[in-house]
């Protein structure tokens, strides 16, 4: 098929192999999503609204909460409407809206964590320089630099996908994504693939490289420190490690599913494997974050009780 061909439409093919399950899948997925933009709206409410939690590390898990509605956002209202759908079809736009939508969020989110990480790194390495280097100019610096860094690398290597002339319309997945589209191309992509390796490289290596460094760092202080002072380091850092090591295994998931001919895996375990990265964060991060951190978790459980007692006044 030509790209001058209008309109054009891009087939998920994946949804065939859900078959039988799609209703049963759209309520459990339905009910996720419910959950998910739940938790989430809670922790954004909480921390915009108590002063107390006005502090870095806090407004670094509102911009990750906010970052998990835009994802989730980006990928349910889509795939709920596709689970109901006796076809799979998208169109070429709203198919590289998808997929600018879904990678700017997992790009955001490896940002986000690796700027909480440079904050626990300062928190601890450097405790009396905390306040004067973390200062709420120095957070809106680096809340913006969240958004606006991985802004452009994904958009250059969607919109050089975009022009590319396609052969083939079927995309092995249930939602949208850059490399399974590439393939379909009816030319050479080496361009393509040279910036693409740039891309993950700028938005996915370099962040990862970073967190990894900064929490060597904060090993090696804490060898030197007492056990209070390491149980009080593991409260603090604990969420984020477990935010980041969650979703790195599961980013690397769906890298690895897209780099594999996909005819060889089950398809079930395919289909689970592609939903990962933007199904499991986004619910994680608001109960880690919520259950973990006592200052959150009291307000939390200070602002339900309030909401119980109003109705029997």
């Amino acid at each position: 098929m030509e790209n001058s061909s209008l309109p054009f439409y891009f087939n998920l093919t994946m949804f065939v192999n859900i078959g039988y399950y799609r209703y049963p899948a759209f309520v459990f997925c339905f009910l996720l999503y419910v959950i998910t933009v739940s938790a989430n709206l809670v922790i954004i409410l909480v921390i915009s609204r108590e002063k107390a939690l006005h502090e870095p590390m806090y407004i670094f898990i509102l911009c990750l909460s906010i970052n998990s509605l835009y994802g989730s956002a980006g990928f349910f209202l889509r795939f709920l409407r596709d689970l109901l759908s006796d076809t799979h079809l998208i169109s070429r736009l709203a198919c590289f809206t998808q997929i600018y939508v879904i990678y700017t969020y997992a790009s955001y989110e490896l940002t986000i964590l690796s700027i909480m990480a440079y904050d626990r790194y300062i928190a601890v390495c450097q405790p009396l320089h905390y306040h004067n280097k973390m200062t709420s100019k120095m957070v809106s610096k680096l809340a913006t630099f969240a958004w606006i860094y991985p802004t452009f690398p994904v958009a250059t290597c969607a919109y050089l996908s975009f022009r590319l002339p396609f052969c083939g319309n079927k995309i092995p997945k249930v939602f949208c994504a850059n490399w399974p589209v590439v393939k379909l191309s009816c030319v050479a992509t080496v361009i393509n693939n040279l910036v693409g390796m740039l891309v993950t490289t700028s938005t996915v290596f370099l962040p990862l490289a970073f967190v990894l460094y900064t929490y060597i760092r904060i090993l090696l202080v804490c060898r030197k420190g007492s056990s209070e002072f390491k149980g009080k380091v593991l409260q603090s850092c604990l969420p984020h490690i477990v935010s980041f090591i969650n979703y790195s295994i599961t980013l690397f998931c769906d890298v690895a599913l897209s780099r594999y001919n996909l005819e060889e895996v089950n398809p079930f375990v395919a289909v689970i494997l592609s939903l990962e990265f933007v199904m499991i964060p986004p619910i994680l991060n608001p109960l880690v974050y919520g259950l973990k951190l006592p200052e959150i978790k009291r307000l939390i459980f200070k602002m339900l009780s309030c909401s119980k007692t109003i109705p029997n006044k």
